[in-house]
C-alpha cells in the first residue's frame, strides 16, 4: 500500500464529505457582520468549522462506532443522542436548508420579477420531488454530481476569490455585533453543523479505513491527522478568503445570508456569473439532501420499525413544508438547538479523544454542559460565570465538574483498596 498516495485521496475525500453549501453561506455573513473584526471572528469560526470537524473524526480512533460514543453517560442517553444528532442533521434544519439555498441561490435569482412565495413552494415540491425520487431508486447520479460539481464550484470560488482580493469591492466597516468578535465566528462556525457530521463521518471514515487492513488505532490517527490536515487547508482556505471577502462588502447591511454569498460573485463575475454559481450551489444542495434522507430514514427505520420507505416520504414532505420557510428563518429556528447541542457534542468529542474511561466522568461533564447550555438557551443570567459574557458560559463549569469527577474517582478507588 502507497500509504501517501492513502492519505492523499482521504484527505480529499474528508474534504469532500465536509465540504457543501453550508461552507459557503455563512462564512461571508460572519465577514459582513464584523467588518474590520474579521481575523479574529475568523479564528473562532476555524475552530468549529474545521478544528472540531476533525477532532470528532479523530474521536472514533477511540470509540470506534456510533453505539460507543455517548454510552458512557448510559446507553439511552447514547440513543436519545444519536436521534437528537440526526433530527438536527437531518429534517428539522439540514435537509430543509438545502431546498431553501437552491431557491434563494439557484432559482430565484433566474426569475427575479416572479411571485417568491409561489415560485419557493413550486421550487420546494420539484426539488424533494427528485430527492425522493433519488433516495427511492438508490441512484448513483449524485455520486456522479457530485464528483463533477465539487471542482467547478471551487473553480468558481477561486474566481470570485482572486477577483475580490485584486480588485475593489469596498472597505471593511466596525463591527456592529455585540460581544467578542471571536464567539461570534465560534457560535456561527455551529450553522455549518460539521462537527454533529463528523460524529456519523467518523464511523465511515474508520469503517473504510478498517476494510483496507488499516486496523491498529496509532495507524488509523497517523492517517487521519495527516488526511485531516489535508482538508483543513483546503476548508481554511474557503473559510479565510469568504470571510475578508465578506468584510470588503460590510458597508452594505441587511442582506440575507445567501444574498451575501450571491452579492460576492455578482460583484466579481457579473450576473452570469452569479447565476452559474447559484446553479452549482443548488444542485451540490441535493447530493446532500438526497444523502442526508437516506441516512435519517435508515437510522429511523431502525429505530421505530416504520419502513425506509414511509421514512423517506414523510421526511421529504415535512422538508418541503419547512424549506418554503426561507433560509434565514430555518437559520433562527437552529440557532437554540444548536447552542445545546454543540457544548456536549464538543465535550463528548474530548472525553473521547482523551480516553477517558470513567462513566462518572462522562455523567458529571455531560450533565452539567447541557444545563449550562439550556439555562443559557432560556436567556438566563449566568454573568456569574466566568466567560458568559463572551458566550462560553459552559466551559469553566465543565472543566471544574472534570476536576471533581476524577477526585471522586480516585477517593473511591482509594476506599475500596482500604476496604
Amino acid at each position: 500500500m502507497n500509504k501517501k498516495k492513502e492519505i492523499l485521496i482521504l484527505g480529499f475525500a474528508l474534504f469532500s464529505m465536509f465540504f457543501g453549501a453550508g461552507n459557503l453561506l455563512f462564512p461571508p455573513s460572519v465577514g459582513l457582520a464584523v467588518g474590520e473584526d474579521w481575523l479574529q471572528a475568523g479564528l473562532g469560526f476555524f475552530f468549529t468549522g474545521i478544528g472540531l470537524p476533525l477532532l470528532g473524526i479523530l474521536a472514533f480512533t477511540k470509540v470506534g462506532n456510533l453505539d460507543e460514543f455517548a454510552n458512557k453517560v448510559s446507553n439511552k442517553f447514547n440513543t436519545f443522542y444519536s436521534t437528537i444528532l440526526i433530527l438536527v442533521i437531518g429534517p428539522l434544519f439540514a435537509i430543509p436548508r438545502t431546498g431553501s439555498t437552491t431557491f434563494e441561490m439557484g432559482v430565484f435569482p433566474l426569475f427575479p420579477n416572479s411571485n417568491p412565495t409561489v415560485l419557493a413552494i413550486i421550487t420546494s415540491l420539484i426539488f424533494f420531488g427528485i430527492t425522493l425520487f433519488l433516495v427511492l431508486n438508490e441512484s448513483s447520479i449524485t455520486d456522479i454530481l457530485g464528483k463533477f460539481l465539487t471542482p467547478i464550484i471551487l473553480l468558481i470560488l477561486s474566481l470570485i476569490t482572486i477577483l475580490g482580493v485584486t480588485g475593489d469591492l469596498g472597505t471593511p466597516i466596525p463591527s456592529t455585533i455585540k460581544g467578542s468578535p471571536l464567539a461570534f465566528g465560534f457560535i456561527s462556525g455551529y450553522q455549518t453543523m460539521d462537527a454533529l457530521a463528523s460524529v456519523l463521518f467518523g464511523v465511515i471514515i474508520i469503517s473504510g479505513l478498517e476494510g483496507k487492513g488499516i486496523k491498529d488505532k496509532n495507524e488509523q490517527k497517523l492517517f487521519l491527522s495527516n488526511a485531516g490536515f489535508i482538508a483543513a487547508t483546503g476548508l481554511g482556505l474557503i473559510y479565510l478568503s469568504l470571510i475578508y471577502l465578506g468584510a470588503q462588502i460590510s458597508s452594505l447591511k441587511g442582506m440575507s445570508t445567501a444574498q451575501t454569498t450571491l452579492t460576492l460573485a455578482q460583484m466579481t463575475l457579473g450576473d452570469i456569473g452569479k447565476i452559474a454559481f447559484g446553479i452549482c450551489v443548488a444542485a451540490a444542495c441535493l447530493t446532500t439532501s438526497v444523502g442526508l434522507v437516506a441516512l435519517a430514514s435508515d437510522w429511523f427505520s431502525k429505530l421505530t420499525k416504520i419502513s425506509y420507505k414511509k421514512l423517506a416520504v414523510g421526511i421529504c414532505i415535512f422538508s418541503t413544508i419547512l424549506s418554503v420557510a426561507g433560509l434565514d428563518y430555518i437559520i433562527s429556528l437552529s440557532v437554540p438547538v444548536l447552542v445545546i447541542l454543540y457544548p456536549i457534542t464538543i465535550v463528548l468529542i474530548l472525553l473521547n479523544i482523551f480516553g477517558i474511561k470513567n462513566h462518572v466522568t462522562f455523567k458529571v461533564v455531560v450533565g452539567v454542559t447541557l444545563a449550562i447550555s439550556i439555562a443559557e438557551t432560556l436567556k438566563l443570567n449566568l454573568d456569574f460565570i466566568p466567560l458568559a459574557k463572551t458566550g462560553f458560559p459552559w466551559i469553566i463549569p465543565a472543566l471544574i465538574s472534570f476536576v471533581i469527577s476524577l477526585f471522586i474517582k480516585s477517593k473511591s478507588s482509594s476506599l475500596k483498596s482500604i476496604v
